[in-house]
């Protein structure tokens, strides 16, 4: 067989010139030159004849199972050479996928010694995360768990010869973040773990679902091998103790590092012999004063502040942000707010706004300093103390727009086209607090001009504010005065895909007169929504039954009142609620009871038998309450807990 001498393969030279640095300067022990031999034309053709194949469609699903065995049994010892060339590599990828186990297992093994020099090429790392794509689909089947734990331990003791290459090559890095998955047993294309910011992971930070508390065990979808990547994490570290620091500044290998971080969370006692390696510490217990000082530069860099996420600077506002958000009590909260509470203008001002964001999300998460977050939330985007509050919540919108205004005094309403994502999250969290907290917001929402609501309501983030907003304690008579500001727009919103949600919040707080003006608006662009299919457009339909409106106002309106007067029997049986959570939880239990009743049966029972279907589920609900009292809704971890009240007594103030 020939060689192609242009085609040289050193796992030392694979990758930028920023990789060779990081590995110079670990002085790691040089790899074995590999020669990458050329393709002879007999196996070129072989494999063309099969790509051919799978492109005409003319094969059966077990036909091709069987052509894919055959194939890998073909590559064998050739499987380099196959993997990193342009065409048969794509030609690789479908054989894998559509092989069975042991021969997927078979082709993992043979090329195991030089998997991350497949990992590392530009197509050979399609081939080499296809592979551990398919070893995915079948870890769940009990029958091949040791096959497969075996084949990866053979790929792991390949790479951990030297990890180095993996880590901080651009290809090899994100082969090598698929592999911590597969044994972290997570999915293996989820963002939170390739070291990207995926929304929930935002979410999750701001308070806005609920916290994921020492892990991330929702994610997991098998049991994975925990053994294996508890291995080469302890091999990745064995070749970083030298100089931790160049693999932490270096941004493919900080990705690496953050997903074996992010896997290992809840392992504590794994984290503990972790951290302090990365941190460059001889012992786990102790951080000298010179290590400290390194840590603190190293928070400047971008890719370690990512990692680390511990700094205030502009990449390392990062860190500061999720210590707020792992904050666990009142005192915890007291010694971040004495630190950056009066600095809040100023955080602003230098676009840290989601370290505002954090903190506000804690402040409401743990109920403390609530009321002081507010307010000093509110001071910040004022000009003067004796400013009307009508502008508070349009500055918070437009956040960046409003700090690079020179003459802040005549800032307006810009013509721009999206509001501040960061600013309609701080308001998202904001709306949680109770209403005596909030009450310069709530004056700024409902003197909002209807051209300045509608634009709110047709942005993504703002119309997650007006949901927030109709969310909250607030009393009824500010929320209605916001949506009647909305009438004649509800068929316009609803053919937006988040408007629908608004619209139905807008209806679900409604009285009947506002409930039948937005009906009647919908009713007027029915047909258009019918026509554009879009499903959440559709669901909105049904969901307030305008076809029902459109045919019989008289008995669609039969329909609400009964809803009413179910509503009404709910709140006389348990009362008014505490706090905005367990309001919008509430409100969401009454929706269910309501849905559940008949639409058109129960408006015809209402009318001829004068309401008394009502004064029976009204003797119901009053025969279900004698007894010992109950608590309505709670958690069988919740039974039996008192509610934790508000510390500090309310302000006032403008």
């Amino acid at each position: 067989m020939g060689r192609d001498n242009s085609n040289f393969y050193n796992q030392g030279s694979i990758g930028k010139g920023g990789r060779n640095k990081v590995k110079n300067s670990l002085n790691a022990d040089p790899q074995p030159t590999v020669v990458r031999n050329q393709i002879d034309p007999e196996t070129k053709t072989y494999f063309s004849e099969i790509a051919n194949l799978f492109e005409s469609s003319e094969i059966e699903l077990e036909e091709r199972s069987v052509i894919c065995s055959n194939a890998i049994e073909e590559a064998k010892g050739k499987e380099f050479e196959l993997a990193t060339d342009y065409i048969i590599s794509h030609t690789m990828q479908g054989l894998l996928e559509g092989s069975d186990v042991d021969h997927l297992c078979g082709f993992l093994r043979s090329c195991a010694g030089l998997f991350p020099m497949i990992a590392t090429d530009r197509c050979g790392s399609h081939v080499a995360e296809t592979a551990l794509k398919s070893v995915a689909t079948f870890v769940q089947e009990n029958d091949y768990y040791s096959l497969l734990e075996d084949t990866l331990n053979s790929v792991c003791q390949g790479i951990a010869a030297n990890p180095i290459d993996m880590m901080c090559n651009q290809h090899g890095s994100h082969v090598l973040r698929t592999l911590l998955c597969l044994c972290g047993g997570v999915r293996l294309d989820s963002p939170e773990f390739h070291g990207v910011k995926s929304s929930s992971a935002l979410a999750n930070r701001l308070n806005l679902q609920a916290s994921r508390v020492g892990g991330s065990d929702s994610v997991h979808i098998h049991q994975g091998f925990p053994g294996l990547l508890k291995d080469i994490v302890s091999a990745m570290l064995k070749h970083t103790r030298e100089d931790s620091r160049s693999i932490l500044v270096d941004q493919c290998s900080s990705l690496v590092l953050q997903t074996a971080l992010k896997l290992l969370a809840g392992d504590n006692e794994e984290l503990l012999h972790v951290i302090p390696v990365l941190l460059g510490c001889k012992n786990q217990n102790l951080i000298d004063k010179t290590i400290a000082r390194d840590i603190v530069k190293l928070m400047k860099e971008p890719a370690f502040s990512r990692l680390m996420e511990l700094s205030s600077d502009k990449c390392g506002n990062f860190v500061v942000q999720a210590l707020i958000s792992y904050t666990r009590d009142e005192e915890q909260v007291k010694l971040i707010w004495k630190e950056l509470g009066p600095k809040c203008k100023d955080l602003l001002e230098m676009g840290c706004s989601g370290v505002i964001a954090s903190f506000v999300a804690a402040s409401q998460r743990l109920q403390t300093h609530g009321l002081e977050c507010c307010q000093a939330l509110a001071d910040a985007v004022r000009v003067g103390s004796d400013e009307s509050p009508r502008f508070i919540i349009p500055r918070i919108l437009f956040l960046e727009n409003y700090f690079r205004c020179e003459d802040k005094s005549s800032w307006e309403w810009p013509n721009v086209s999206k509001m501040h994502v960061m600013g309609s999250l701080i308001l998202q969290a904001v709306f949680k607090f109770p209403s005596d907290f909030i009450e310069p917001y709530i004056k700024s929402l409902t003197c909002m001009e209807t051209e300045q609501i509608l634009k709110v309501a047709k942005d993504a983030g703002g119309a997650r504010v007006l949901e927030a907003f109709l969310d909250s304690d607030i009393s009824a008579k500010h929320k209605r005065r916001v949506i009647s500001k909305l009438k004649g727009h509800f068929g316009e919103l609803a053919k937006n895909p988040s408007g629908c949600f608004t619209v139905e919040k807008c209806f679900t707080v409604s009285n009947l007169s506002l409930r039948e003006a937005i009906a009647s608006d919908l009713a007027t662009v029915q047909q258009a929504l019918e026509h554009s299919k879009a499903k959440q457009s559709l669901y909105l339909l049904r969901k307030l039954d305008i076809d029902g409106y459109a045919k019989r106002p008289d008995l669609w309106r039969s329909k609400q009142e009964s809803r009413q007067a179910t509503y009404d029997e709910f709140y006389a049986a348990f009362g008014k609620t505490e706090d905005a959570t367990t309001h919008s939880r509430k409100r969401k239990k009454r929706e269910e009871i309501v849905d559940h009743l008949p639409s058109e049966e129960h408006a015809k029972d209402v009318d001829s038998k004068g309401g008394k279907r009502v004064k029976k589920h009204k003797e119901k609900v009053e025969s279900a309450s004698d007894g010992p009292p109950k608590t309505p809704f709670l958690s069988e971890e919740m039974q039996g807990k008192k509610r934790k009240g508000k510390t500090g007594q309310l302000k006032a103030w403008k």
